[in-house]
């Protein structure tokens, strides 16, 4: 799924720590872009289609105290994928610049560092999830 062709649209993400201001920058650059006259989505991550948002509300949901770090790693990664078949990569296809608050690198630092789970590990998971399918340009 690596996309080759340079006439589809523009994939960048916003990372960074909770509380930093990621979608409120986010959503400034796409208020901007449009006014500059590009054609520009927001989405965030996890969630941002609807089967994805049922998984962020399992991940999500305070009750959930006995899920296991990897179960947890899993359904981020099953969320992107959806999420990239169902909006990003759509988007793309369709030429417009698609502006994600969060993607693969919040696995890494959560559930590869933060839950002990490896970064190869993370890592290794979320390449399966994607398809090769990377940001042009990461902003933290």
């Amino acid at each position: 799924m690596v996309r080759k062709n340079m006439k589809q649209g523009v994939f960048i993400t916003f990372e960074g720590n909770d509380g930093s201001g990621k979608t409120t920058v986010c959503k400034a650059v796409q208020e901007e872009l449009i006014k500059m006259g590009y054609d520009c989505i927001y989405t965030r991550e996890p969630g941002g289609s609807k089967i994805a948002e049922s998984i962020r509300n399992i991940l999500l949901d305070v009750n959930n105290t006995e899920m296991d770090d990897r179960t947890e790693a899993l359904l981020y990664a099953a969320s992107r994928r959806q999420h990239l078949k169902e909006v990003v990569l759509p988007a793309l296809e369709n030429k417009k610049i698609v502006l994600c608050d969060r993607f693969i690198d919040s696995s890494l630092a959560y559930q590869g560092i933060a839950r002990g789970i490896g970064l190869k590990e993370v890592w290794d998971i979320n390449q399966f999830a994607i398809d090769g399918c990377m940001p042009e340009k990461t902003l933290f």
